[in-house]
């Protein structure tokens, strides 16, 4: 913002914004600190208990968490993501151990990272989301169940057997015949990890900020210690050199099962860690994922840590949203965590030696818990897609993590293939007209039902044919077509409305246009009630308003579900939209702007009343709110001509706060004094009674003037200073309905240009092509003050 806008603070010195800058990086600095300690505690135990679970070397979980944490944290794409061994490839890594052994998993480990390269290099990190989310969820809560059924005849003193079926079977004995120390051990682990976070907080110490998991391993290694129980404990080898065991090539017949490993640990190790780094952009407002570069720093991980010794790595989302819960805002809490579990190794590893395996084998028992989430299954039933979750689980269990994957997604593409063809065609009469409303996908397979439909149309009635569809192809315009041809023979009329993208009318554009009659009912979505066919001035708003969300029910409800699901797990809005409360300004019509992208606030006259002044605090909250927890890198204040609030504020509305009737209206208008004050000082202002120059000039100026306003409030000059928030000013003429955008340089109000107005580039003020101005620039000049 320039230093003359009216009521704008002088720039503070270059000294003062690098001080204020250098203290802002302090606090991020020592937030992200503590953050890495936090995390720490929770990776270490995570990383031994999915060692156990795999069959391999303790040793290997510690690298693979030490590389997760320097290497993808420092190479990655999120800022925020930390990464490690993945209880998702648990039972991938296990079979790879029982069926090619430990080395040749390492190799495998290393190629997966290789081809995570190559898949990030070319940047097609994306397709790696092709894959249903049900299929997704549904393979990791599988992996859950395997895991919890296995470890728990660890808890419960035994061993594992070979399948989930055999360890369900075997589970009634387990727990009627084995009591030793071990399973106390699993139970006081078990118990903790269940009812830490459940207890109530004791003054400023609240259980949540210590890691369950820290605590429960923490308190079963100190009871099984001091209480002597004989457990089998953490043996980790003597120095860490004496860890390093490398790949291994395999033998010469085991290639192909090689193969089919790394691509097995590529795809679940990709797709885990992008829907992992999605999930955590929404935990934070700082920078966002960059998939492609992730897949790479990924990619990189796994190879250092195969060439190590260490397990696959994935991004891991319990911890990254521990992470982001802890405080941490940069990648530096994601490497430093990796440093405190190197350096926590090398320097207590008699420490780790004391942790007893029943307690890491509970804590893997209640990760597998977790990994079958009920929301995700509710969300899913939301969309229909619970059965693709259901089948993928089950099959992941009983049959195998490939198996369960292959019917997972077969039945996604099938369940995708119906919904192409799902098609709904309606018909009534209605006023002596027959109305046939078409929604779906129309394509070739749902012609049958389309023609059946329309063949049952009297020959030469009035029909109204509604396309409320999201594609249409060639097959199906063919058969509309020629209904409608002999239709129209037989002295029948066809009007063709379609309320979303113009398919018919495109493909009928060719040599011979088809007639079309101006929309009506719900393709007018954008037009007051009273300008719709059909719906006319009703009695009473409540009838009107009811008609609307029957129309909205009826045309736009299905399509925006899928939208509004994945909206309400939570809001990131582009911008903070301050305007007025006029019926005539429509904020999400005249930026086409949809659902979550604008964070709304509506006023009389758009006002910001500056900080610390008395009376109403709604709008102070409004910013604070949307600065500082949503995190909006925008925002935009609209003024709008013929004015009302303006129009009372030329005449002197808001000099008598306490006349009866209006006082809260002009107290609330005394706000805008400073507008009012600027407005008739600035050269060249309109004078006389209110006219429509008049209100656009103090509109304009109020503009200016409450984009100053916002820099009183310490957040928001915080964060422009830092160019991390926007300031833009924005007018918009009623009667051109064009938008108008003020210039931070000149400080004039300049129309947007529309396709037509960009056809031809040309100067400001300069004519358009053959010297004349275009309709568009005219109606903008005749409204402009």
């Amino acid at each position: 913002m320039r230093n003359d806008t009216p009521g704008a603070r002088p720039e503070p010195p270059p000294a003062q914004t690098a001080a204020r800058r250098a203290r802002l990086d302090h606090r991020r600095a020592a937030s992200d600190v503590g953050a890495s300690f936090v995390v720490f505690l929770v990776a270490v135990p995570f990383a031994l208990g999915i060692s156990v679970a795999t069959g391999a070397p303790l040793i290997a979980g510690i690298i693979a968490a030490v590389v997760g944490g320097i290497v993808a944290g420092a190479a990655g794409g999120s800022v925020v993501q930390v990464s490690g061994p993945s209880a998702g490839l648990t039972i991938v890594v296990a079979d790879l151990v029982l069926t090619h052994g430990w080395r040749v998993t390492c190799l495998i480990t290393l190629l997966a990272g290789l081809v995570q390269i190559t898949l990030g290099t070319f940047r097609i990190a994306r397709a790696a989301l092709a894959v249903s989310p049900a299929v997704v969820h549904g393979m990791l809560a599988g992996v859950g169940i395997t895991i919890a059924l296995a470890q728990l005849h660890v808890v419960l003193g035994g061993a594992p057997q070979s399948s989930a079926l055999a360890n369900l079977a075997d589970l009634p004995e387990q727990i009627t015949y084995n009591h030793t120390p071990a399973v106390a051990v699993g139970v006081i682990t078990v118990a903790i990890m269940f009812g830490w976070n459940r207890l109530p907080a004791l003054g400023r110490f609240r259980p949540a900020m210590v890691p369950a998991a820290l605590v429960a391993v923490g308190a079963a290694t100190a009871v099984s210690t001091f209480a002597g129980w004989k457990v089998d404990t953490v043996a980790l080898p003597a120095s860490l050199s004496d860890a390093w065991t490398g790949p291994l090539f395999p033998a010469s017949g085991q290639w192909h099962g090689v193969a089919l490993g790394v691509a097995t640990v590529a795809m679940v190790a990709s797709v885990e860690t992008l829907l992992s780094a999605l999930a955590v952009d929404r935990l934070h407002n700082g920078q966002r994922v960059r998939l492609d570069r992730e897949l790479v720093g990924q990619g990189a991980a796994n190879t250092v840590s195969g060439a190590l010794g260490g397990l696959p790595i994935a991004g891991a989302i319990v911890r990254s949203s521990t992470s982001v819960r802890a405080g941490a805002r940069t990648r530096l809490a994601t490497v430093l965590h990796g440093v405190w579990v190197l350096v926590f190794v090398a320097l207590f590893a008699q420490v780790v030696a004391l942790i007893p395996m029943a307690a890491l084998a509970a804590l893997l028992v209640f990760i597998g818990v977790q990994m079958v989430s009920i929301a995700h299954l509710r969300d899913l039933r939301r969309h229909h897609e619970h059965g693709i979750y259901l089948a993928t689980l089950l099959g992941a269990v009983f049959l195998g993590l490939l198996e369960g994957v292959f019917i997972g997604f077969a039945l996604a593409m099938i369940v995708a293939l119906r919904r192409l063809t799902k098609l709904t065609v309606l018909t009534e009469q209605r006023g002596g007209r027959v109305h046939v409303s078409v929604h779906g996908s129309l394509t070739f397979l749902g012609v049958p039902r389309l023609t059946h439909v329309l063949r049952t149309v009297p020959e030469g009635a009035p029909v109204d044919l509604d396309l409320h569809v999201d594609f249409m192809d060639h097959a199906a315009f063919e058969a509309i077509h020629a209904w409608r041809v002999d239709h129209e023979r037989t002295g029948g009329s066809v009007d063709i409305d379609e309320d979303h993208e113009q398919w018919h009318t495109r493909s009928a554009a060719a040599p011979a246009p088809a007639a079309k009659t101006p929309p009506k009912g719900s393709a007018r979505w954008w037009a007051p009630w009273e300008m719709r066919a059909g719906t006319g001035r009703e009695p009473t708003p409540l009838i009107l308003l009811t008609a609307g969300a029957r129309e909205y029910h009826a045309s736009t409800a299905d399509r925006l579900r899928s939208v509004m699901g994945r909206l309400a797990l939570g809001q990131k809005p582009t911008a903070l939209f301050v305007t007025c409360a006029d019926s005539r300004v429509v904020p999400n019509l005249i930026t086409s702007s949809g659902p979550g992208d604008l964070f709304t606030l509506r006023n009389v006259g758009n006002l910001v009343p500056p900080s610390g002044a008395p009376g109403d605090a709604s709008v102070g909250a409004a910013l604070e709110y949307a600065v500082t927890v949503l995190g909006v890198p925008s925002i935009v204040i609209c003024g709008h001509s013929h004015c009302g609030a303006m129009k009372a504020l030329l005449e002197g509305a808001h000099l008598d706060a306490e006349e009866t009737g209006t006082a809260h209206m002009r107290r609330w208008l005394a706000n805008a004094g400073t507008s009012l004050d600027h407005a008739t000082a600035s050269p060249g202002a309109p004078e006389g009674p209110p006219t429509p120059e008049t209100l656009c000039h103090l509109a304009r100026t109020n503009v200016r003037v409450q984009l100053a306003n916002l820099m009183s409030y310490e957040v928001v000059r915080e964060r422009v200073e830092l160019g991390e928030l926007t300031l833009t000013g924005m007018y918009y003429d009623l009667e051109s309905a064009r938008v108008h955008l003020l210039d931070p340089e000149t400080g004039v109000f300049t129309p947007v240009p529309g396709e037509r107005d960009t056809a031809v580039p040309r100067q400001r003020g300069e004519a358009a092509v053959g010297g004349q101005p275009s309709a568009s620039s005219e109606a903008s000049s005749r409204s402009s003050c």
